[in-house]
C-alpha cells in the first residue's frame, strides 16, 4: 500500500457538495483507504484570475492501485460529477490531483508527481500540515 496525497478543488456550483461527494466516491473503492483529510479552505484563483474562488482540501489515502489506475479512477469521478474541461486552469466543478505517490517521481504526459502545486500553491503545504484522522 502506497501513501498518496490528493488535492481536491471546486469553484463552480455547489462547491461543498462536489468536495463531499468526491471524497465519498474515493472512499468506496476497495483498494483505497482514506487515512486523513484537511479542513476545507477558500482560496483565490491562480493563473486564470477571472473566475470564482475555490474551495480546496487535501486528503491522505493508502492504495494498492498503480499511479495510472488511481488517476483513471479519480478522473472517472470528475466526469461522473460533471466536470467540463473548459480552459486549462479555468473554472471547474471538481478537480482531483495526485500530489504525491509514495516517494515516486513520475513525469509522463498524463501524470506529474510530485504535482507542481506542491511548490506553486502555498496553501497546499498549509493544508498538508493540518491533516486530521478521517
Amino acid at each position: 500500500m502506497e501513501r498518496v496525497l490528493l488535492s481536491l478543488g471546486s469553484n463552480l456550483g455547489d462547491r461543498e457538495n462536489f468536495l463531499a461527494t468526491a471524497l465519498e466516491k474515493i472512499s468506496v473503492h476497495k483498494e483505497i483507504d482514506i487515512i486523513q483529510k484537511s479542513p476545507i479552505i477558500n482560496t483565490d484563483p491562480m493563473d486564470v484570475l477571472e473566475q470564482p474562488d475555490f474551495l480546496n482540501q487535501v486528503v491522505e489515502i493508502k492504495t494498492s492501485l498503480h499511479p495510472v489506475q488511481l488517476l483513471d479512477y479519480l478522473q472517472s469521478i470528475e466526469i461522473e460529477l460533471g466536470r467540463i474541461r473548459r480552459v486549462p486552469k479555468g473554472p471547474r466543478e471538481i478537480d482531483i490531483d495526485i500530489l504525491t505517490f509514495g516517494d515516486q517521481q513520475i513525469q509522463t504526459e498524463r501524470l506529474s508527481v510530485p504535482h507542481h502545486s506542491m511548490e506553486s500553491r502555498p496553501f497546499v503545504r498549509d493544508l498538508i500540515s493540518k491533516l486530521e484522522p478521517f
